[in-house]
């Protein structure tokens, strides 16, 4: 029996040695990865929209008089001041229009006079009964008509010295102007084309839509949707960041029903013209309150066709598959809505060397 006891006793030691030996083996075989635990961080949330660039304003300069066109003013796709002149229409038959019109009103005020002149006249005579109440009456009465017809004469000259004043075609906007569909010597006039279209450049207009859910949880938070609490900012079509943030200054009043969706519109400055009229960017609609979310490194994510994962490094270093739902990326970051707790360990580093079930030996990421 003591020799039994002590075999048995031989042989559960060999077993836990052995055991021992092969747990040092594993660990020392086991591949080593970069981890970096989930930290809960202050995060901005954002949201991204295509947006389309609008000129704040655009004019079309047209022809308001009829007649040949005698200059271009301008290089056609330069940058245009606010009243610069623009095209020349002959001036010669509507100055001549003017001369005509002043001589017809020196001519109603000489009439006037000399209608005033015998008014007076008569009215002095009348008291000493030397000219009948007939004829004083038909003094007034030319005296009357003679001053219509000094109003209607100054009117006329009015009249033809603005149709001399619309032969000089004027951008009543400052911007960037079109090329010309008139060259010189074209015959012009109120029925034509537009000459040229004028587009304003600094600031300008980035339209977006948003979808009539988004709307309604933006009002279940309790956010003015007449002055959101948002600083929209864009990226371009290289991916580069706009160096200047927006506001948004409109939402259409209601939702367009072949969409479902709500137009809004931020004001962006342009000072280098970056931003051109019709151009494609990415609007970056950030709240202005931050909120604690829970995040990882954007190196830590997968993804497959089922959605997101990270791999986690659980108790005994084992490796762990676990699905995410993930929020907006910060940064570096990603945020992560569910399927992870603060402080578990994620692998940013070493993910091609492992698989779910494997010991692993962890280090701790610089900075983590």
């Amino acid at each position: 029996m003591t020799k039994i006891r002590h075999g048995n006793w031989r042989a559960g030691a060999i077993l836990i040695i052995a055991a021992s030996w092969a747990d040092l083996a594993t660990a020392q075989n086991a591949p080593g990865v970069i981890v970096a635990p989930a930290m809960e961080r202050d995060v901005t949330p954002q949201f991204e929209h295509v947006g389309r660039v609008e000129a704040v304003e655009t004019v079309e300069l047209r022809a308001r008089v009829q007649g040949f066109l005698e200059k271009r003013n301008f290089r056609e796709g330069s940058e245009i001041e606010k009243g610069a002149l623009m095209f020349i229409i002959e001036k010669a038959p509507y100055e001549v229009v003017v001369q005509e019109r002043k001589a017809d009103l020196a001519v109603a005020e000489a009439t006037r006079k000399n209608a005033e002149s015998d008014f007076k006249r008569k009215s002095s005579l009348v008291k000493r009964g030397n000219v009948s109440r007939a004829s004083l009456d038909e003094s007034r009465s030319l005296l009357e008509g003679g001053r219509a017809t000094v109003l209607k004469a100054q009117s006329a000259l009015r009249e033809a010295r603005l149709n001399l004043s619309y032969t000089e075609i004027r951008s009543p906007i400052a911007g960037k102007i079109s090329r010309a569909r008139y060259s010189v010597g074209n015959l012009v006039g109120s029925n034509s084309d537009p000459l040229a279209t004028v587009t304003s450049v600094d600031p300008v207009y980035v339209t977006i839509a948003i979808s009539e859910k988004q709307l309604i949880n933006a009002r279940k938070k309790g956010i003015d949707i007449d002055n959101p609490p948002v600083a929209p900012s864009l990226i371009l079509t290289d991916g580069s960041r706009y160096p200047h943030g927006g506001n948004f200054d409109y939402l259409a009043p209601s939702v367009d029903q072949t969409t479902d969706t709500v137009v809004a519109r931020a004001v962006f400055p342009n000072p280098k013209r970056v931003l051109l009229p019709g151009q494609f960017v990415t609007v970056i609609v950030r709240e202005k309150i931050a909120v604690t979310k829970l995040a990882v490194p954007q190196s830590a994510v997968q993804q497959d066709s089922r959605g997101h994962f990270v791999l986690v490094v659980g108790r005994k270093n084992k490796v762990e598959l676990r699905r995410i739902t993930v929020g907006p990326q910060i940064e570096r970051d990603w945020v992560v809505e569910n399927g992870l707790a603060s402080g578990e360990r994620v692998i940013t580093q070493g993910l091609q060397k492992v698989r779910p079930d494997m010991i692993v030996n962890p280090v701790l990421r610089k900075g983590s």
